[in-house]
């Protein structure tokens, strides 16, 4: 299965021990995990600016993530899905990626449960998406 995971959920992955990292840990060895670098770059600046961790800390978590995923560049969404325009950076990269879901606790994607076939779903509805594949 083909997992993207949203900035937040990754954030959540790797500073709590709780069910974003699970479903991380667990994709990491089950399912093929894609990223983009809008993501990266974005989980970069919350990781630095918002929970202040040290710049090395940082470069190691993307360094793990860029060498444990796949990178696509995001496929060009013609038109404006998402009321936050960066969520549609999320979608977009989920598109060209060919995902099967994209995980995330955003509530703007998540109200959205389905794009273009892709299932948008929390961390803790993985495990039963998972389970009915």
């Amino acid at each position: 299965m083909k997992v993207l995971f949203d900035t937040n959920v990754l954030i959540a992955a790797f500073i709590a021990h709780g069910t974003s990292s699970e479903v991380f840990d667990h994709c990491l060895s089950e399912h093929s995990i894609f990223t983009s670098q809008w993501i990266l770059d974005e989980l970069e600046e919350k990781l630095t600016k918002k929970f202040r961790f040290h710049e090395s800390k940082v470069n190691n978590i993307i360094k793990f993530i860029d060498a444990n995923s796949e990178m696509v560049e995001p496929a060009r969404l013609n038109e404006n899905v998402c009321r936050d325009r960066d969520d549609d950076n999320v979608l977009a990269a989920a598109l060209e990626a060919k995902a099967d879901c994209i995980v995330t606790g955003d509530k703007d994607l998540l109200i959205l449960k389905n794009f273009r076939g892709i299932k948008i779903i929390s961390p803790s509805d993985f495990w039963e998406f998972e389970v009915k594949r």
